[in-house]
């Protein structure tokens, strides 16, 4: 496999002509007098587990990265508000209108699922250039959809790109990240959820602006010009993506090619590392991990004839643990699907699923029909349902996601899930016990929105992600996050489909029903005591799960 295409994915060598130590698991990071040696895959895990990644090309990585979560949201929220246009505009029934909500999630549930399975087939940074693509053809096509059928298919071609950024956007916020410390795994994949809901608040920041500067009688067109205008951060975002961004190094090494690894360590990571075979011409194909370690020599033809014995079995080198010495299993194979449901993984897929589900339930119910709740069943004005979404979504939502991300390293994935269920069980008991809301129970009843926002931000809602994420090594990486999500989005279509309807025929009583799915989740949670906080899932039993 070459190396990764966007410029700066390659380094020179280190000008220092120091051999350094003899394994990965010894020597210092950059700027120190030793660099990393790195023979196999299994050394390459080890110094990212324990150095991740540096300086200011990783951080516009990770900031790419939530760049397409950011994408996610907007196009996810961007027709919330405008839904009540839509349905006066095209005349449409109560199905009707669920179907116009629930056709993005029908192209996210087939965008993740074949994107999870094609993020560990072909790389990240392929899949990450190519779903913008999806963006930008979906915004425009919204904006002038003429009919319901039209904007249907288009918001089903935005949903393919919401399911393949998702996978990928995930994998790279984990593989450029270190295990543990400040800025580790969980930390950066749990930034997704302040970045979504901050992405939300700009939506209906947009909404706020386009409301109050166009003349009234040309409201009718609000949507289409909040959803259009999603076409423009996707184009930046794509073009400032091939200027920096960079392969995954923990799945070039899974396919093999250490070399462009090492490329993107020094280039990105900013990590002193070296392949080997710059210090004393050892091998560093794939057969260095099938057959052992190989050995610095000055002399070449003997490095050689010990190699060759040592892809044989015949050699008795030393060097790294016999763990390290297995052929890394490549990802991107369909079986991987049924892998996730192995006795390894099986436990952990079914919890994160269920944190996945009911936490989505009731936060498309919620959440994303906080316009609707509160224009329908609160009976407010437009300006302060813009007004409320606005400050429920950039204040209580981002607030909350970046208090999640501060605290997940001192009380875990597990436990702050689990609080979160409850607080939003209880919001959404305390909503249908008010009902309709007159007076200063009006406040309250926001108020309970927002802490339900709250909770789903900094709780469930970010953490649904670290249990789909980190539960699983690299090489199933892809395909655990995108069976997840599409099995979360197949779940979604049904409750932005119903939710309308029950609302319609309910009123306010329709939340008793939603408070079921919080109070699920934290059973589940309670059940089950997986979690993946500060887990190394890649050497589990001694074996780089690569």
């Amino acid at each position: 496999m070459n190396s990764p295409e966007p410029a700066g994915t390659s380094a020179h060598a280190p000008d220092t002509t120091d051999s350094g130590p003899t394994s990965a698991a010894e020597g210092t990071a950059s700027g120190t007098k030793s660099p990393r040696i790195i023979r196999s895959a299994s050394d390459i895990h080890s110094v990212l587990a324990e150095f991740g990644s540096q300086g200011t090309k990783t951080k516009a990585v990770i900031i790419l990265a939530l760049g397409g979560i950011f994408m996610d949201a907007y196009d996810f929220s961007s027709l919330a508000f405008g839904i009540t246009a839509i349905k006066e505009q095209f005349g449409l029934s109560g199905f009707m209108t669920g179907l116009v909500n629930a056709s993005i999630m029908v192209g996210a549930v087939i965008g993740a699922l074949f994107g999870g399975y094609l993020v560990d087939r072909f790389g990240r940074y392929k899949l990450f250039m190519a779903d913008m693509v999806f963006f930008v053809i979906a915004a425009i096509g919204c904006a002038v959809a003429p009919n319901e059928w039209v904007l249907i298919f288009f918001r089903f071609v935005m949903g393919i790109g919401v399911g393949l950024d998702l996978p990928v956007a995930m994998a790279f916020l984990a593989e450029f990240s270190k295990l543990k410390g400040k800025g580790n795994r969980s930390q950066r994949v749990n930034a997704w959820s302040p970045a979504w809901y901050i992405a939300t608040g700009i939506g209906y920041l947009v909404v706020l602006i386009i409301f109050v500067s166009l003349p009234y009688d040309q409201h009718a067109i609000l949507w289409r010009l909040v959803v259009g205008f999603g076409a423009v951060p996707a184009l930046v975002v794509l073009l400032v993506r091939r200027r920096y961004l960079a392969e995954s190094p923990e799945w070039l090494a899974n396919q093999g090619d250490l070399r462009a690894a090492v490329d993107v360590m020094r280039s990105h990571h900013n990590l002193d590392v070296r392949l080997a075979d710059e210090v004393g011409g050892t091998r560093t194909t794939a057969a260095a991990d099938a057959g052992g370690a190989m050995q610095e020599s000055t002399n070449l033809a003997g490095q050689e004839s010990r190699n060759l014995a040592g892809q044989t079995g015949d050699s008795a080198a030393t060097g790294p643990s016999a763990g390290s010495l297995q052929t890394p299993k490549r990802g991107g194979k369909w079986s991987g699907f049924a892998e996730l449901f192995a006795p390894q993984y099986r436990v952990r897929t079914i919890v994160a699923l269920c944190v996945s589900v009911f936490s989505t339930f009731g936060y498309n119910a919620v959440a994303y029909g906080t316009p609707l709740i509160i224009t329908t069943l609160f009976h407010q004005t437009p300006l302060v349902t813009i007004i409320a979404s606005l400050v429920i979504n950039l204040g209580f939502g981002a607030i909350g996601g970046l208090l999640g991300m501060s605290i997940i390293n001192r009380f875990g994935t597990r436990r702050i899930t689990l609080v979160g269920f409850v607080i939003q069980a209880v919001a959404l008991a305390l909503l249908a016990i008010v009902g309709i809301p007159t007076g200063a129970l009006v406040l309250v009843s926001v108020a309970m929105l927002a802490a339900f926002v709250f909770a789903q931000a900094g709780g469930p809602g970010a953490n649904l992600m670290n249990y789909a994420t980190l539960s699983y090594p690299t090489r199933l990486r892809g395909i655990g996050i995108g069976f997840n999500q599409s099995v979360l989005r197949a779940f979604s279509i049904v409750s932005l489909i119903m939710f309308p309807i029950l609302a319609g025929s309910m009123g306010t009583g329709v939340f008793w029903i939603v408070a079921c799915a919080p109070l699920a989740g934290a059973i589940a949670v309670g059940i089950v005591k997986w979690d993946p906080t500060a887990k190394d899932v890649e050497e589990e039993n001694g074996m780089p799960n690569i």
